[in-house]
């Protein structure tokens, strides 16, 4: 065996072991900590509720933590697909501004997509997919397929696309963290700092968003059973 497949090998392994380390972690402290389980259920249903309003209100209640507690909600959405991510962005913007809460709710997306990115490079296709969903998968299959080396930041452009979904995605491919990381940041500024302002400026457009959104996830749904039904494939 050559050193590179070696080192490869042992990079594998030790990328492996921090993903299910930290798995671990945060599975033990929510099972054995009542006040984490508690902490971590009341993010999950804010989130849930989409009820912009309410999400700042929570951020800014911890105070000079409010941006950490921000970032650690981003990575939280992250894991929960498909919450959408701009709920966030919006709190960010009425709870900071639109340049801060934009800055912040660009760096944590990205901080997200990165873990999201080395998840799924450690764990493989079968654990992503029940994660994320096998529609969700497949159509990101498709995206990746249609746009080579520039799907990532096809897809931060468009703003319908699961954020999430395109980062587990990408980290099944045979793309660069650096490259996936830079596409990243670079698409998902124009529209991270435009939710911010609408935050900031006009709140209310987040139901219309959160409809939009709920049609996308419907129409891909429906679209992928056609799919599978025209190819023969048991409907799952």
């Amino acid at each position: 065996m050559s050193q590179v497949k070696l080192d490869a090998r042992i990079v594998g392994r030790v990328r492996l072991a921090v993903v299910l380390g930290a798995g671990v972690a945060f599975g033990l402290a929510y099972l054995l900590s009542a006040g984490f389980r508690s902490e971590v259920n009341r993010a999950a249903a804010i989130l849930g509720r989409g009820d912009v309003a309410v999400l700042k209100d929570y951020i800014l209640s911890f105070g000079a933590w409010a941006p950490v507690v921000s970032g650690l909600l981003m990575i939280l959405q992250a894991l929960l697909a498909p919450l959408p991510a701009f709920l966030i962005t919006f709190a960010n913007g009425l709870a900071f501004g639109a340049l801060w809460g934009g800055l912040l709710s660009l760096v944590s997306a990205s901080l997200a997509a990165a873990i999201a990115f080395w998840i799924s490079r450690a764990l493989g296709r079968g654990p992503v997919e029940a994660l994320v969903g096998k529609t969700g998968l497949e159509s990101a299959d498709r995206w990746f397929a249609r746009w080579g080396h520039y799907a990532v930041l096809a897809a931060r452009l468009v703003p319908i696309l699961s954020f999430d979904v395109i980062s587990f995605a990408a980290g099944l491919t045979r793309m660069g963290f650096w490259g996936f990381l830079v596409a990243t940041t670079v698409g998902a500024a124009p529209a991270t700092f435009v939710y911010a302002y609408l935050g900031g400026r006009a709140p209310q457009y987040v139901q219309v968003l959160l409809v939009a959104f709920g049609i996308v996830i419907a129409v891909a749904v429906v679209a992928a059973i056609v799919q599978r039904w025209r190819r023969g494939k048991p409907v799952p």
